[in-house]
């Protein structure tokens, strides 16, 4: 039976201990980095009473869960003021929810927490666990390095301390023989983490909007800032020690190198009851590549257009087909708010991988489409860069779905 869930989140400031020996003042939900995670089921009602007691605005966008509009987390709340969200639960992944106010200084002081909802038939492993991602980047005392930097604006900005659930390099560990279900986010403002568990094979289980329609064996998958994945990890012999790290990936900024996010040991051997089948979920086409786009948007007139651009509407129940068109010199995650799409085509080829996804890379010089159908939730949406400076500097647009 479908439950109602009723929380109280608080956004104020608090002393994060990101290291045994290291902490700053962040912003927490609740007093905690990540803040609270939260369980829900499909067709659970949903109701959270944010508390504003920061001395800025912020919000609560839910990244990645089709809300109604006025339930997406674009509006401010004022400091000493509360909102409350309510909302059905309509669709089984691993989202995340964040502030949508000052992206670039609320989410990297920390004010970000991991959503899960579950459905039936759900793949049977023998653990679950969920790692946000995440970086920090620190002025030479120790302290969170000066917001706002035009060279940031314009390159994003990546920090040299990287963080999973809001600790520095930690050790995890997981018991020999076993397989886990890792839901991971990355909940960083530009780092690209192209992610790798020792180089040890491990299976894609679902992307942003859930389950795809079978395991897919990879040693790696690049998760862009906003991007989900759910990972199958495992079975690995006692005794191995194993480094989760990102490897180089040049986004068209940067010297791309190596570096860890975590070290995963092996642990004495448990016996597993782990269940993967080859057939997860049916995912309908909702178009082929040969079909006309509806719409085309330049990321770099998007970058050049400054904030409050405006798109034309779209009539719910159209398919929509966008070309997503990047002639700059970096990629860049597009992410569409409230709907999730398919992609289509990657420079005119077939995707890799059929899946429901919110985020997604458009690699410099390249082009993506998508398709997506607007459902009967009309209202005011955005869409936008999820490099959070690049948001800031205005790369975004809003647009209404009108009945």
């Amino acid at each position: 039976m479908p439950r109602e869930i009723s929380l109280e989140l608080e956004a104020r400031e608090t002393e994060w201990a990101f290291a045994p020996d290291r902490s700053l003042r962040g912003f927490g939900f609740n007093g905690s980095v990540p803040g609270p995670l939260i369980e829900a089921e499909t067709g659970d009602t949903l109701r959270v009473r944010l508390t504003n007691s920061l001395p800025q605005p912020t919000t609560i966008h839910w990244h990645g869960l089709r809300v109604p509009a006025d339930m997406d987390g674009t509006a401010p709340v004022q400091p000493c003021d509360a909102f409350e969200y309510v909302f059905v639960v309509p669709d089984a992944a691993t989202f995340w929810y964040h502030s949508h106010v000052n992206e670039t200084e609320q989410l990297e002081r920390g004010l970000y927490g991991a959503f899960v909802a579950r459905g039936p038939g759900e793949p049977r492993l023998d653990g679950e666990r969920v790692l946000l991602l995440d970086d920090l980047k620190l002025d030479p005392g120790g302290e969170l390095a000066p917001f706002g930097d035009d060279h940031e604006l314009h390159e994003g900005r990546e920090g040299d301390v990287l963080l999973v659930n809001g600790r520095r390099e930690p050790e995890l560990e997981i018991a020999a023989g076993q397989v886990e279900r890792w839901r991971v986010v990355n909940a960083a403002n530009t780092r690209f983490a192209r992610l790798s568990i020792g180089g040890r094979p491990f299976s894609i289980l679902g992307t942003d909007g859930g389950l795809v329609p079978a395991p897919v064996e990879t040693s790696e998958i690049l998760l862009t800032p906003g991007e989900r994945a759910d990972l199958a990890v495992g079975p690995f012999a006692e005794g191995e020690v194993l480094e989760i790290e990102t490897l180089p990936y040049d986004r068209g900024r940067g010297e791309p190198r190596r570096d860890s996010f975590a070290t995963l040991r092996v642990g004495p051997a448990a016996p597993s009851q782990a269940e993967l089948p080859g057939s997860l979920r049916q995912i309908e086409p909702l178009a082929g590549a040969e079909e006309a786009p509806t719409r085309t948007i330049s990321m770099k007139a998007l970058m050049h257009g400054g904030h409050d651009q405006r798109d034309e509407p779209v009539p719910v129940g159209a398919l929509q087909l966008w070309d997503l068109v990047n002639e700059t010199s970096q990629d860049h995650p597009f992410h569409l708010h409230g709907f999730f799409f398919q992609v289509v085509a990657e420079n005119g080829e077939p995707p890799a991988l059929l899946a429901w996804k919110d985020t997604v890379n458009v690699p410099r010089k390249q082009q993506v489409r998508i398709a997506w159908l607007p459902d009967d939730r009309p209202g005011e949406w955005m869409y936008h860069c999820h490099i959070l400076e690049h948001h800031a500097m205005g790369m975004m647009a809003r647009f209404e779905v009108v009945p």
